[in-house]
C-alpha cells in the first residue's frame, strides 16, 4: 500500500513536469508495467482533475491544479544543485537559467519556511531552566530540525549522576515530553546503543552533514513497560489500592503503559501495572500520599514502611 501511495505521488510529479506524458513513459519512470499505471490513474482521477482528451494525447492536469511544495529530500536538492556544473550551458535552450533559479528558489523558500515553523514552535514551548544555571540555551530548534532531516548531531552533554561532561555524536530519533521537560531518544555513537538524553543537559548541539537511518527501531517496543522515560532492566508488577477520593482522577491519567483497573464496591480502585523502573513508579505513587496503598509486591510495601518510619523519626527530632 505504501509503495502505491509513493508511486501515485511520483506520477503527479511526472505529469506536472511533463504535461501530456504517456502511460508508457509513466510506466518507465515508475518501473512498473503499463496496466499498473492504468489502475493508478483510475485512483488518481478520483482525487485530482486529470485530463486525457483522446488516445495518444497523454495525461495532464486541468485548470490550475498543482501539487505544492517540491519537498526535495536533501539528496535530491544536492543532485539538482550540481546540475549546472554537469551540463554544457552553451548548448542549453534559452530560459534554462531562469527556470533553474525558480526551482532552486522555491526549494530554499520551502526550507526557510520549515525552519520558521520550527522556530515558532520552539518559541511557543516554554522550557524550564535548571535552578543551578542562570541561562539555559534552547537547543530544541536544532534538535527538531535534525530529527526531521535525519541528520546526526554533534553534542556536548552533561551526565548528572556521574557529574561528567562528554562529547557525543547522536542520531536523534524521537523527542519525548515528560513533566515540563524534554528528552531525546536516539542512537549514541560512543555507547553504540539507544540512549535517553535530557534536553536541558546539552551544552552544545550542532547539526552535521551525516545522514542516519533508524532502521527497524520501534519506539513503542523500546518504551514498553516504561513508566515515564527512564527504562529499567527488570519488570515488576505493582498492585495498588486508590481510595474513592482519587479513584476517578486515576482513571483520567494519560499513561504510556496499560494498567488493569477494577472498581471496588466502596468506590476505591484496584490498579495493577507492570513497569521496568521501580523508582519512577514509586515517585508517582507517593504524590497521592495516604490515598494510595501499595498492596504488592510485599518487598516494596515493607521497604516503603521503613522509609516512612525514617521520615517520622526525622521529623520527631
Amino acid at each position: 500500500m505504501i509503495d502505491k501511495v509513493i508511486r501515485i505521488f511520483n506520477i503527479i510529479n511526472a505529469i506536472q513536469a511533463n504535461p501530456g506524458i504517456s502511460a508508457k513513459d509513466l510506466a518507465f519512470k515508475c518501473d512498473v508495467n503499463i496496466r499498473t499505471i492504468y489502475r493508478d490513474m483510475d485512483i488518481l482521477e478520483l482525487i485530482a482533475p486529470v485530463s486525457r482528451e483522446g488516445r495518444g494525447t497523454g495525461y495532464r492536469f486541468m485548470g490550475k491544479f498543482f501539487l505544492y511544495p517540491l519537498n526535495f529530500t536533501e539528496q535530491e536538492a544536492l543532485v539538482f544543485s550540481l546540475l549546472p556544473s554537469m551540463l554544457d550551458m552553451e548548448k542549453l535552450p534559452p530560459g534554462f537559467d531562469t527556470a533553474y533559479d525558480k526551482v532552486m528558489g522555491t526549494h530554499r523558500k520551502e526550507k526557510s519556511h520549515l525552519n520558521n515553523i520550527i522556530e515558532d514552535i520552539t518559541g511557543i514551548i516554554q522550557m524550564g531552566t535548571p535552578a543551578y544555571r542562570k541561562e539555559s540555551p534552547n537547543f530544541l530548534q536544532p534538535i527538531i530540525q535534525a530529527i526531521l532531516e535525519q541528520k546526526t548531531i554533534d553534542t556536548v552533554y552533561h551526565t548528572q549522576y556521574r557529574n561528567e561532561t562528554t562529547e557525543r555524536k547522536i542520531d536523534p530519533y524521537y523527542l519525548v515530553p515528560r513533566d515540563q521537560r524534554f528528552y531525546l531518544i536516539g542512537y549514541c555513537h560512543s555507547k553504540q546503543g539507544i540512549r535517553t538524553f535530557r534536553i536541558s543537559r546539552f551544552q552544545k548541539v550542532e547539526i552535521m552533514d551525516q545522514p542516519f537511518d533508524k532502521g527497524d527501531f520501534n519506539i513503542k517496543q523500546y518504551l514498553k513497560n516504561t513508566w515515564s522515560v527512564d527504562r529499567g532492566e527488570k519488570n515488576i508488577t505493582f498492585k495498588v489500592r486508590f481510595n474513592a477520593e482519587v479513584a476517578r482522577y486515576i482513571k483520567e491519567e494519560e499513561l504510556f503503559v496499560h494498567p488493569r483497573m477494577k472498581d471496588e464496591k466502596d468506590g476505591s480502585l484496584i490498579f495493577e501495572v507492570t513497569v521496568n523502573n521501580e523508582k519512577e513508579f514509586l515517585r508517582w505513587i507517593l504524590q497521592y500520599g495516604a490515598s494510595a496503598e501499595i498492596l504488592e509486591p510485599k518487598a516494596v510495601r515493607e521497604s516503603l514502611k521503613e522509609q516512612l518510619s525514617q521520615w517520622i523519626r526525622m521529623y520527631q527530632k
